[in-house]
């Protein structure tokens, strides 16, 4: 089947679609599936952008909203996950996934489907290593810190993603793995984004629990997106036993949606051709949810998960064959996801604009029926209960007075947190937080030890040369011609066609830029604006 990959969306969901369109009446057939890597800004009304971690002044509603009203329908299946810039209030109400509109699909916290027999699985957010330890506490109201925190990657979703052992066919994360750079050609990638020199030669580019997870599931594909710039390598992986054939990723990142930037790619995937052409349940995934239902924590607090050391009775939380089996029959063997699409929120109405809209931490029906059909805990449930319970005790504490950061507890088990970015990229935003968040907190009324296969030394010291004898991409992932000097790309027909952009420009050679979260030291008190272009014009006074 046609699969479309796009990088940032920021919300511009008629441009990408129309450009789908494009990719259709140019290409050799209809697309089937379009998978979104994250700053999907599913912002439904005012209230959402008000939660969305970018400065006022770059809160646009741009044209979700249509198709959360029904409006508009998307024309393709499409499924998302989340990123850095994401209306956090609504995805919150979907922490198992759902849909966010009619055909428009959020995979959760963490998630796997599938589709066609496809395996699609994916994990929302950045890592930030401060928060990686922490319980999902955050809820609306957010502060001026957990309206960053909330986007953070967990311990408790890797965890679950790594008690997987069946095979994976594609992956999405918003940030890219650590050290992926390595397996591609690192040459170009520094000759076009410089600045991310220090980062690479250091090994802190990227998420260590990405890059863990890369190396666990071993999947087919895996697409990101998030640095703004289209990037492909080719992982091969170490067989684990003698006599097997070792598996091989193939990586891709892309560019955020602007004209002329490598925002999107079409790929043929193989699927199962008896298989329904409708989303479904993933029956291992349902079961791991069910088994490790204990370890959900709504607290800040810092923990670590389960594992063999002698302190836990049980750190095994696979799926047996025997809990599978229970999931289907709580299914009654239905793995068809649901189109239980309702609408929780009063959509934007561009004639009645509701600037002072209230912020509700809302339980979502979609969410409900799930948890009570699996018999597992909706977090938002447990959040409201833990702020009832802590206001009875007179131990609760408004998030307001809370920070997200380091405490003097026990550190994050990964040595550095890796979204920290000591160059400056002059491609991305950063929120100021003076100008920001003048009020400290987004208030209900106001405005406001990498596990990877390392190449060898010797291989390091040029991958654009070394590279080219292995980097064998398929055609569809074919990158421009600097990215795959040398490079013997598979040619299969129109498969390996690159789609064009409405201007007749190629996709795989055009100018590229990035965006990259809050890659800033932790102890910088101010934190500088970048990437300023991201969702309006700049204006003059931030050009300094």
């Amino acid at each position: 089947m046609r699969v479309a990959v796009a990088g940032c969306c920021h919300g511009e969901l008629d441009k990408i679609y129309e450009t789908l369109a494009l990719a259709e009446r140019r290409g050799p057939g209809p697309i089937d599936l379009l998978l979104c890597c994250g700053d999907f800004q599913a912002v439904r009304n005012e209230a959402d952008l008000r939660c969305m971690a970018v400065p006022p002044k770059y809160r646009h509603m741009q044209t979700f909203y249509r198709y959360y009203s029904g409006e508009k329908k998307a024309p393709v299946l499409t499924i998302f996950i989340g990123g850095n810039h994401e209306a956090s209030n609504h995805l919150q109400e979907l922490p198992y996934g759902g849909w966010v509109a009619p055909n428009i699909y959020y995979l959760g916290l963490a998630g796997v489907v599938k589709y066609r027999g496809v395996r699609i699985g994916g994990i929302s957010g950045i890592f930030k290593s401060h928060d990686y330890r922490k319980g999902h506490f955050e809820c609306p109201p957010y502060n001026a810190a957990t309206i960053r925190s909330i986007y953070h990657v967990r311990n408790i979703e890797v965890y679950k993603l790594k008690q997987l052992k069946q095979p994976m066919d594609i992956f999405l994360s918003h940030d890219w793995p650590r050290s992926i750079y390595h397996y591609g050609n690192k040459k170009q990638l520094l000759k076009t984004k410089s600045f991310f020199r220090q980062e690479v030669e250091n090994n802190t580019l990227g998420s260590p629990a990405a890059s863990e997870l890369l190396e666990h599931l071993k999947p087919t594909y895996w697409f990101s997106a998030h640095l703004h710039v289209k990037f492909a390598a080719l992982m091969q992986h170490q067989a684990k036993d003698k006599g097997q054939s070792a598996k091989a990723t193939r990586f891709l990142a892309l560019d955020k949606c602007l004209p002329h930037r490598d925002f999107l790619q079409v790929i043929e995937i193989g699927h199962d051709p008896s298989a329904p052409d409708y989303l479904q349940y993933d029956t291992e995934w349902l079961a791991i949810l069910r088994a490790t239902d204990d370890l959900i924590n709504v607290s800040e607090r810092l923990w670590n998960m389960p594992e063999n050391n002698g302190l836990h009775t049980r750190w095994d939380y696979s799926a047996t064959k025997e809990a599978m089996n229970e999931v289907l029959e709580k299914l009654n063997h239905d793995l068809k996801v649901p189109c239980n699409f309702s609408v929780t929120a009063a959509c934007y109405d561009p004639s009645k604009p509701q600037t002072q809209m209230q912020l509700v931490h809302r339980i979502n029906p979609q969410t409900t029926e799930f948890c009570a059909q699996l018999g597992i805990t909706d977090i938002n449930i447990r959040l409201q209960k833990a702020k009832e319970e802590q206001h009875l005790c007179g131990g609760y504490e408004e998030q307001d007075d809370v920070r997200s950061n380091d405490s003097g507890e026990d550190p994050s088990e990964y040595n550095t947190d890796t979204s920290a970015l000591s160059s400056i990229n002059p491609d991305e935003i950063m929120l100021d937080e003076e100008e920001e968040y003048d009020d400290s907190i987004v208030s209900a009324h106001s405005d406001m030890n990498t596990p990877s296969v390392e190449p060898s030394s010797d291989q390091a010291s040029d991958f654009s040369a070394s590279f080219s004898d292995i980097r064998i991409l398929p055609g569809s992932m074919t990158v421009s011609s600097d990215d795959t000097s040398g490079s013997p790309v598979g040619k299969e027909g129109n498969r390996g066609d690159p789609v064009e952009l409405g201007d007749g420009k190629d996709l795989t050679k055009v100018p590229l830029k990035r965006l990259s979260d809050e890659h800033e030291p932790e102890q910088r008190k101010k934190i500088k604006r970048r990437n300023q272009a991201i969702y309006a014009a700049v204006d003059n006074d931030d050009t300094a």
